[in-house]
């Protein structure tokens, strides 16, 4: 089991790692929209689902990986009136075959953001 940091994503506001990589598989933790200097990129729900998956990005890169290469996201939103507009974004780093994924709406996330996303690739 390897660990995974990058100063170009966020460092991690708790007891986890960025990214676990163990055999072939990355494991990516949550993936909230804070810059790398631990900034909200903004209130808008777009702009936070782009800066979560630019975080996971930049992890998957610094292990070897790409977004090509992920097999599985989990998206959890805040509210799923705001579902389309996630899934904008999320077609701009996927594409055919599009990773597996599940949506959950929760009642709350860290810092109170709209939206966080992680996701399981290939090394």
């Amino acid at each position: 089991m390897k660990e995974i940091n990058t100063e170009k994503s966020p460092a991690a506001i708790g007891p986890y790692s960025q990214a676990i990589n163990i055999d072939r598989l990355i494991f990516t933790s949550g993936q909230i929209p804070f810059t790398a200097e631990g900034e909200l990129v903004s209130d808008n729900v777009q702009d936070q689902a782009r800066q979560s998956l630019n975080n996971i990005k930049n992890i998957l890169e610094k292990a070897g990986s790409s977004m090509e290469k992920v097999i599985k996201c989990t998206v959890f939103i805040s509210d799923m009136n705001e579902f389309g507009q996630v899934n904008e974004v999320y077609q701009e780093f996927f594409s055919k075959p599009f990773p597996a994924r599940s949506t959950v709406e929760v009642a709350r996330l860290p810092k109170d953001v709209k939206v966080e996303i992680e996701a399981i690739a290939l090394t």
